[in-house]
This record gives structure tokens, sequence and C-alpha cells, in this order.
């Protein structure tokens, strides 16, 4: 008895990930859930170095201004709440010292600018379709940091605005990095503050961008449709019944492991998960001399491993 239907899935590209490959991730929280997944394998990746961006346009921003190696000064903040922000930040950046939130800034740009130069994958999730508009400089924010909402519009991005954006996000990168597999997807989160009626019109637009401009170099996984389509059920949701659940993100996570990560990579990845274990272990008696053993023996493990791959770093 079969009790689900399944996406169809094939490796995608010849340029899979691997461990000589350099990821850059950014975009909504999603991205961040598989981002973890590469950290914990030890791949080389950085994951939003601007924090959480929801919306095309705030990636962008990001993209332009680290190509273009925009240097952050203090008209580019602003202080609100005891704590100074940029609008082209997540507030995870924001700080109570405005020099320490400009030199943030400036670092993760200059960190930013060197991923996308170096990058053999750009992983970009989507989350929403909706932006809000600051009234006052006519500027769409990444992030309105508890600013009162009267200061704001919001709007929706048409597919048109949000196909110009995504097309610009890849010939930024393809001028920059000629090399770089772009992949994007697009966020399950669902994002019901908006409206379910609303979130919906989000997704369609947000999914209609992306699939009029796919190509050879360009490439969509179907994230959203694996949460809508295959784990249809509220079991696979965390607690406020918006975002994935732990087993709902492991499974997408096997889903993009099977089409975007090579077959050579595997067994890599196995003893890597086997040392991570290890690390993990909490012993009853951590001065006993079992204990002292498997020390040793975990030891001999990573630097058998790191022999095998450099760029491992436990």
């Amino acid at each position: 008895m079969k009790l689900q239907t399944q996406i169809p899935f094939i490796k995608q590209s010849d340029n899979l990930i691997n461990y000589s490959s350099d990821l850059l991730l950014l975009g909504s929280c999603f991205v961040e859930n598989i981002g973890n997944k590469l950290e914990y394998f030890k791949f080389q990746n950085l994951v939003n170095p601007f924090g959480i961006l929801f919306q095309p346009k705030a990636i962008e921003v990001l993209i332009s201004a680290a190509i273009d190696k925009k240097h952050y000064t203090e008209k580019d903040i602003f202080f609100y709440n005891e704590q100074w922000h940029c609008y082209d930040a997540h507030s995870k950046l924001s700080n109570s010292n405005k020099q320490e939130l400009l030199s943030n800034l400036n670092l993760n740009l200059e960190l930013s600018n060197q991923q996308i130069l170096k990058a053999s994958h750009v992983v970009i999730t989507l989350g929403t379709a909706w932006v809000y508009r600051n009234i006052e400089t006519n500027a769409l924010v990444a992030n309105c940091h508890k600013v009162p909402q009267k200061q704001f519009s919001k709007e929706l991005l048409t597919v048109e605005a949000i196909v110009q954006s995504l097309q610009n996000i890849v010939s930024l990168v393809k001028n920059a990095n000629p090399k770089a597999t772009i992949i994007f997807t697009v966020s399950p989160v669902r994002h019901l503050k908006d409206g379910f009626i609303e979130n919906t019109q989000s997704k369609a637009h947000l999914i209609s961008a992306i699939h009029s401009i796919v190509k050879r170099g360009i490439y969509y996984f179907p994230s959203y449709e694996i949460m809508m389509d295959e784990l249809r059920d509220y079991r696979f949701y965390d607690d406020d019944m918006l975002h994935p659940n732990s087993v709902a993100i492991e499974y997408i996570w096997e889903k993009f492991n099977k089409v975007w990560v090579s077959d050579e990579s595997q067994t890599v990845m196995d003893e890597v998960d086997d040392i991570q274990k290890g690390l993990q272990h909490r012993p009853f008696n951590p001065h006993s001399e079992s204990h002292q053993k498997f020390l040793k023996n975990l030891d001999t493990k990573i630097q058998h491993l790191q022999l095998k791959v450099p760029s491992i770093n436990f």
C-alpha cells in the first residue's frame, strides 16, 4: 500500500557539492536549517552573514553591496529601543554600541564578498513576497526592527518585480564568479501573520518567478513542495504549527543530500557523523580508563579524517 505521493529526484548538476566545495547560503530561516546540516557534516560554507533575509530584494541588496564593496557608515544605521540597527540586516546584528554594529556590518560584508568570489554553490531560500517600505525614505527594508508599523507601507511584490530582482542577483553573482552554481528554493515556513490567502499568494509569486529564470547553472530545489506534498501532516510542524520540525528538516535534508551532494562525499559524511556523535558523548565517569581509551580512539579518527580532508576542522 502506498501511503504517500513522492516527488521524483535525480542528481541535478555536474557541479555537485563535495568537500572541496565552498557554499554561500542566503535567505529565510529555512536556509539556516540546511546550513546547520552542512556545518554538522563539516562542509565549507557561510550562512546568512547579515542574518535572516526573508524577501528577494533584501538578498539583492546584500549581494550588490558585497560585490560593490560598500562601506557602512553612521548614515546607514539608526538608534531605537536602546540599540543601533541597520535596515539592511536582521536584528541579530543589532548592537547597543554603534561602532560594533558598523564593524560587524562591514566585516560580514567583506566575508560575503570573499565567499561570492570563490563560491562553488550559492543557495538562496526565499521566504515571502511581502515587503515593507520605509515611508520616509521610500526604501524597502530587510527588517523593521519593531519600529512602529505606521512608519512603513506593506506591499506584495509582483511576479515581474521578483523576476527582475532574481535576474539582478544572478547577474551580480555570475559576473563576479561565472563558475558558481545557483540553487533557489522556497521556504516551507508558513507566514500566517500575513494571512492564509496572502501567504499562498506570496509563495505562488516566488515560485512563478523562480521558474521563469531556471536554466543551466540556475536550479530549483523543491523544499516547499516536499513539505506540502510529501509531509502533508501537522505532526511534521513545530509547536507553532508554522515551522517544519526536526523530523521534517531531516527529511528535506536527506532529499537535498540525495540530489546535490556527490556520492563520493557520503563516506566522508558517515565518518564525520561518527566523530560528531563521539564528541557529543557524555560519559558517566570521564576519568575512567575506558573513557580515556574512547577519547584516544576518537582523536585517532579525527586525525585520520583530517589527513584525507584537510578542510575539516572539529
